[in-house]
């Protein structure tokens, strides 16, 4: 599976950005997949989940009520929405694919079977 990131860029603290993953090769319909970012001299961290069905979610902490995860079958596409964005939130964001099938969630970088390229978000405060 190939995965495309894109939606990333520049907005003021406040405002909001929606990132897109796509897949292709094949369709991930049955795998759960996740976004997980990287701040500059900081290790990749979880922010969100969605299970394979796309009826469960999952937040980190620190994104929880801002950060929404949503997944559309029909594209093979994977979507973050980010309101209230936070200078704290600027980072290069990755979605992943789980590399096993049928779990709920994917909130460990060691679940990950595919990576997409990342795309870069930034907040000025």
């Amino acid at each position: 599976v190939q995965l495309q990131a894109s939606g990333g860029g520049l907005v003021q603290a406040g405002g909001s950005l929606r990132l897109s993953c796509a897949a292709s090769g094949r369709t991930f319909s049955g795998n759960a997949m996740g976004w997980f970012r990287q701040a500059p001299g900081k290790e990749r961290e979880f922010v969100a989940t969605i299970s394979w069905t796309g009826g469960s979610t999952y937040y980190a902490d620190s994104v929880k009520g801002r950060f929404t995860i949503s997944k559309d079958i029909a594209k093979n596409t994977v979507y973050l929405q980010m309101n209230s964005l936070k200078a704290e939130d600027t980072a290069v964001y990755y979605c992943a694919a789980d590399r096993g099938l049928y779990r709920s969630r994917l909130k460990d970088t060691s679940q990950v079977g595919s990576w997409g390229q990342g795309t870069l978000v930034t907040v000025s405060s």
